[in-house]
């Protein structure tokens, strides 16, 4: 059990300006992580100009981000519950924004890789903590409306950065799109230091130790899988099958692991909630889609309908508007309607959405890419409110770290492949090995063919969030009767 001290009373829950104030600190965490991840997406034609590199040289830069979130998410949950989970946030901010200032600075693109990879591992410790936050200062009543918030802004940051992006590329340069992250950085370190409660693990949970060796693994494991969706010369070669079956061993020794140590990084036991793998599996593959959005967008609105950069920004900020009027009352719908059901509808949103864009023809023009990519973004942060709550209600304190960076992994997986390999699926489609020279027309069918497949990629989570809730009933049934 997490026993607080002073800081933000975890009994006092109620509507106070300091509650509020706990929530800006979560939410501005959120945002920054998120924003993190796509701002740069926007920056990659100009990154490769600026510094004479190919589309695929300059993807690390995306890609280096991801991977150090997804490698080490799910060890700084299990550090934040073992270790006290304000003063590793704290930590994990500082880190973001030092970092954030030196990808600003950087003179050559290696430099700007390695950046990229400390800032991540500053979000990757933001990303775990904020959820596991929720039930330390949010009554239980509220969850729903706190997680479509934190929702709202994973969708908010995730969907504006490359209309920020572009923007700031084209009022100033690349540079300022981690130098915004700077005075964000600040006030949220503010804000934690203020308002955030300092829960401090009880003394078995501390004494518990920490699973170096399955944290190895798993960072190892995934940084082969990151490497293997990465084709090198346009399409998968014989390394990308060697790093690819690592990967599958290394999954393999790390759960050999994980049965036999005895503070494991993750309880393999957690699997077998059925409600708990929906939940993970589902935020995987709504990522990838995510994702897909993301990298294929602007270049899309550039090569295929012709639009500048600024363009391109405006029209992809109607996603974090929309994101923005829908997350709370997202939120609220949850509490009210339930979990499940609002998982299911919003997952429909998002399959109706992708459907859109792999039939909508190029002569629609910016209307016909504006409708779906709205409902795509209001489905996601319905989607993200609902199975945020789903599974991270009834988790107990001392493993809300971990199960929230377990959720943040599954996500991150799905980002890291909708980069890799949906960017590769997009390149393929669009035969050529450099998209800045494909015609608009081969641009088209490439995007057409990309979101073909995001719309079955959604269409399996909705199979499995039928499956996996009828699953959950049938267990709590069981429970109930014996």
């Amino acid at each position: 059990m997490m026993t607080p001290v002073p800081g933000v009373a975890t009994a006092d829950r109620e509507n106070t300006p300091a509650l509020r104030w706990a929530l800006a600190a979560l939410a501005l965490s959120v945002l920054l992580s998120a924003l993190g991840t796509s701002i740069a997406n926007v920056a990659l034609p100009t990154l490769a100009g600026s510094f004479s590199a190919s589309f695929r040289e300059v993807q690390w830069v995306v890609l280096a981000y991801l991977l150090a979130i997804t490698s080490l998410i799910v060890g700084a949950g299990r550090l934040g519950d073992a270790t006290g989970r304000r003063r590793l946030l704290l930590a994990g901010i500082f880190l973001f924004t030092v970092a954030s200032a030196v990808c600003g600075f950087a003179p050559t693109l290696p430099l700007l890789i390695a950046a990229r990879v400390v800032q991540g591992l500053g979000a990757a410790i933001m990303m775990a903590l904020t959820m596991a936050f929720v039930a330390d200062i949010a009554p239980r009543e509220r969850t729903g409306s706190v997680m479509g918030l934190l929702g709202t802004m994973s969708a908010i940051g995730t969907a504006l950065g490359p209309s920020l992006g572009g923007v700031l590329i084209s009022v100033f340069s690349w540079r300022a799109i981690f130098f915004i992250n700077l005075p964000l950085g600040l006030l949220a370190l503010y804000l934690s230091w203020r308002y955030l409660p300092d829960i401090r693990p009880a003394p078995a949970v501390a004494r518990a130790g920490f699973d170096v060796k399955g944290t190895l693994v798993l960072t190892l494991t995934l940084a082969a899988y990151a490497l293997a969706m990465t084709p090198g010369h346009g399409s998968p070669g014989l390394l990308n099958v060697v790093l690819l079956l690592s990967a599958f061993f290394g999954v393999v020794i790390f759960v050999l692991i994980e049965a036999r140590v005895p503070s494991p990084l993750i309880r393999l036991a957690l699997f077998r909630d059925p409600l708990l793998s929906a939940g993970f599996a589902m935020s995987a593959l709504v990522a990838t889609v995510m994702m897909a959005t993301l990298v294929v967008g602007p270049f899309h609105l550039s090569r295929a309908l012709g639009l500048d950069a600024v363009l391109v920004g405006v029209v992809m900020s109607v996603g974090p508007l929309v994101a923005a009027l829908t997350g709370v009352p997202a939120g609220r719908r949850v509490d009210r309607f339930g979990a499940q059901r609002m998982t299911v509808a919003g997952l429909a949103g998002m399959a109706a959405g992708s459907l859109l864009l792999a039939v909508m023809p190029p002569r629609f023009g910016i209307p016909g890419y504006l409708v779906p990519l709205a409902l795509i973004t209001a489905s996601y942060a319905l989607f993200q409110a609902a199975n945020n709550t789903a599974v991270m209600t009834d988790i107990a304190p001392e493993q809300r770290g971990v199960i929230s960076g377990m959720l943040n992994l599954s996500r991150n997986l799905g980002l890291v492949t909708g980069a890799s390999a949906m960017g590769a699926v997009f390149a393929f489609a669009s035969k050529s090995h450099d998209i800045m020279t494909a015609s608009a027309e081969a641009v088209a069918t490439g995007t057409r063919i990309t979101f073909a497949l995001a719309t079955v990629l959604i269409l399996m989570a909705l199979v499995i969030a039928v499956g996996g809730r009828a699953l959950g009933n049938r267990k709590s049934l069981s429970a109930g009767q014996s």
